[in-house]
């Protein structure tokens, strides 16, 4: 009874995934749990390619900025088990800022 409420709430995108031989709601959920295991390295995919490709437009406060920079790599990397050093996060934001802000001054050591 269980197992048809489950794949009534469930999309019918996802239930013809599943085999048809599955018969309890416990591995008809565990077959569900796999087909979401990958999503993990898809989103630390993302957000390496946003970290990556951020630039700043000259608009707004740069402080807002690195700081967004800084909570991708910190939080939502570390959920991801992936930590990148802080010389590396501020070559990044460096990378990404125009060159009217003079890269080549610019002496951090660290802004975390």
């Amino acid at each position: 009874m269980s197992l048809m409420i489950i794949k009534c709430s469930v999309p019918e995108a996802f239930r013809d995934t599943i085999s048809k031989e599955i018969t309890s709601a416990k591995d008809f959920l565990g077959e569900i749990e796999k087909r979401f295991a990958n999503s993990d390295k898809v989103e630390t995919n993302t957000l390496l390619q946003n970290l990556i490709s951020i630039k700043y437009k000259g608009k707004g406060n740069i402080r807002k900025y690195i700081m967004e920079m800084s909570n991708i790599a910190s939080n939502k990397l570390k959920a991801q088990k992936l930590e990148l050093s802080d010389d590396l996060l501020v070559h990044l934001v460096l990378i990404s800022l125009p060159a009217q802000f003079g890269q080549r001054e610019c002496k951090v050591d660290k802004f975390v």
